[in-house]
């Protein structure tokens, strides 16, 4: 499966922003490979979801499983207060978790049809709060793909990835002020994993789907959405919780950071300063693309890019709208913020904020 590369015409993307129908139905999608003992857990938080009085269909994909998925699965079928859609394949995507969750979206579009509707998918060892159907509906009324927030059960036993997380989602909210978007959430977040996210059915196939990669599908769906133009939001209130299992299926995924965590690595990360350059570079390529036929917003911000004006037009020219053009036309951040401690990272990041306070003041 390739991997798209991702060039919306303007008027697809006039169709992928329509309104989005009160009785879209939901449907969730979920890849799954030998999770016999957590489908109980599963079923019983989504037995438990909020729909509104709308439609719920639940698609799971079972990735060439060997133990008693599927008799569980058809068995509890009948019960359940929700359709539930099986599909079982032999072909072994254990190494990929990116081509497994593709599989079940497309369970999804193919119940789905033609009809706009909600995606969400999560994973077999989480649990969507209650609300998350509600949230994510609210969440997709305001953009076309929503990250939700992952809250790892039994979290507090690992208090490295805490600090982690409360770094990165710390860095995002900055990111947030330095570049404001009208379709972002208020109470915000940095994650962008696959066990949390929902896309309104038009953006999604306009996307060409999750890519077949053996991780990182998740993050590189919605860095392609936001070049196309597409409203990303990161959502705080829709919630699903995960395991803090040390082996999961994506071989860079959550279980891989906590399992190099236990070994006693410290964790370092990439310093703030970059982020914050091309944040700022974004802010500025966004207000500048209702004027960019104009030679000097052009040259303006061709010299702060450290590119030509021609360059500059062109990705324009190429470009629906002010997200896709911020997102495409900055380059990496200069030279000069490497790679640092965790606490080296905190402390960069509060001169930061402070110097962001002190401007808005």
């Amino acid at each position: 499966m390739p991997i798209l590369q991702i060039r919306l015409r303007p008027e697809c993307l006039k169709t992928v922003i329509a309104n989005l129908p009160d009785t879209a139905p939901a449907i969730v999608a979920i890849p799954a490979r030998n999770e016999e003992q957590l489908f109980p857990a599963l079923l019983e938080a989504l037995c438990a979801l909020d729909v509104q009085g709308g439609r719920l269909i639940v698609c799971i994909y079972l990735d060439s499983c060997s133990d008693g998925s599927e008799t569980l699965l058809r068995q509890a079928a009948g019960r359940l207060p929700f359709e539930l859609v099986i599909a079982s394949s032999p072909t072994q995507h254990a190494e990929n978790a990116g081509a497994a969750r593709r599989a079940a979206m497309a369970m999804a579009l193919s119940v789905l049809g033609d009809a706009e509707g909600l995606l969400f998918t999560t994973d077999a060892d989480s649990r969507p709060h209650h609300d998350w159907i509600r949230a994510g509906y609210a969440a997709l009324v305001q953009a076309d793909a929503v990250a939700g927030r992952i809250v790892r059960r039994n979290g507090s036993a690992d208090p490295a990835q805490c600090r982690i997380e409360a770094y990165y989602d710390r860095l995002y909210r900055y990111r947030r002020l330095l570049d404001p978007i009208p379709w972002e959430a208020r109470d915000t977040h940095h994650f962008t994993g696959g066990a949390n996210m929902a896309f309104r059915a038009s953006a999604y196939r306009a996307l060409g789907g999750f890519p077949a990669l053996p991780s990182g599908e998740d993050a590189t769906i919605l860095d392609e959405a936001a070049r196309a133009g597409l409203r990303v939001r990161r959502d705080a209130a829709m919630v699903v919780e995960t395991s803090s299992r040390r082996i999961g299926r994506a071989a860079s995924g959550l279980a891989s950071t906590l399992l190099a965590l236990d070994s006693g690595l410290p964790p370092h990360v990439a310093h703030p300063g970059g982020a914050a350059w091309q944040w700022q570079a974004h802010a500025a390529a966004r207000a500048a693309f209702a004027t960019i036929g104009s030679p000097d917003v052009r040259k303006s911000l061709a010299a702060r890019l450290d590119l030509t004006a021609d360059h500059v037009l062109g990705v324009a020219r190429d470009c629906p709208n002010a997200e896709a053009f911020a997102i495409r036309i900055v380059p990496a951040a200069p030279a000069g913020f490497g790679v640092v401690s965790l606490a080296a990272a905190e402390e960069a990041l509060s001169a930061l904020e402070i110097g962001a306070s002190e401007i808005a003041a």
